[in-house]
């Protein structure tokens, strides 16, 4: 990560936060909300006490071979079953494949339909979903990362948050931070290359 990616990256850290907010107040039909969609996965809670258990302990021989296909072929692992719906490739590289990748999908489609949903709705709820996920992730890793800094260095957090995360003019960071405008870009310097060193 270079430090023109850190300023993007700060920078966007209230948008990121309104459009979280707006996503997690997108109605998707009876009430139910992306948020709470997102926050209401009892599935994939069982599938995290499961982890500790091997598979073949409480999966049939079919199911274990559904879940070598899926884990041949998926290139990550969101949370949420409706997210996992959409990271399932619809072909295969040979005719088996497919077809077992066809029946994973169709599985997961049976669980969101049991819920209460429209197919024809779902890759609308299943975008909106992805993105707040996503969001909510690189939110919590700039989070993080400033939660970090502020153990060792917390002038340079006071001055991060004042420029990106508060979006504060140069003056009222100056004033805040009591510091000349030489001092302001000295640290500002400083605290960009620590965030970067902190974020890689």
């Amino acid at each position: 990560m270079d430090e023109h990616h850190v300023i993007e990256q700060l920078s966007q850290y209230r948008q990121k936060l309104a459009r979280i907010r707006v996503l997690s107040t997108y109605d998707i039909g009876s009430g139910i909300t992306v948020s709470r969609l997102n926050g209401d996965d009892q599935l994939q809670e069982l599938h995290r006490k499961l982890r500790c258990v091997p598979s073949y302990m409480y999966l049939s021989k079919r199911e274990q071979k559904l879940e070598t296909t899926a884990h041949a072929y998926l290139q990550r692992y969101p949370s949420g079953v409706k997210s996992q719906l959409a990271e399932i490739p619809t072909q295969g590289t040979d005719g088996e494949d497919s077809k077992l990748l066809r029946e994973i999908k169709q599985k997961i489609e049976k669980v969101i339909a049991a819920r209460g949903w429209e197919m024809n709705d779902l890759d609308a709820v299943l975008e909106r979903l992805a993105e707040f996920q996503d969001l909510q992730a690189e939110v919590k890793r700039i989070d993080t990362v400033i939660e970090a800094l502020e153990t060792y260095k917390p002038d340079y957090v006071r001055l991060l948050r004042f420029v990106y995360l508060e979006d504060k003019s140069v003056q009222e960071a100056l004033d805040g931070l009591g510091v000349s405008k030489t001092t302001f870009y000295d640290l500002k310097r400083k605290a960009q290359a620590e965030y970067v060193l902190l974020a890689q």
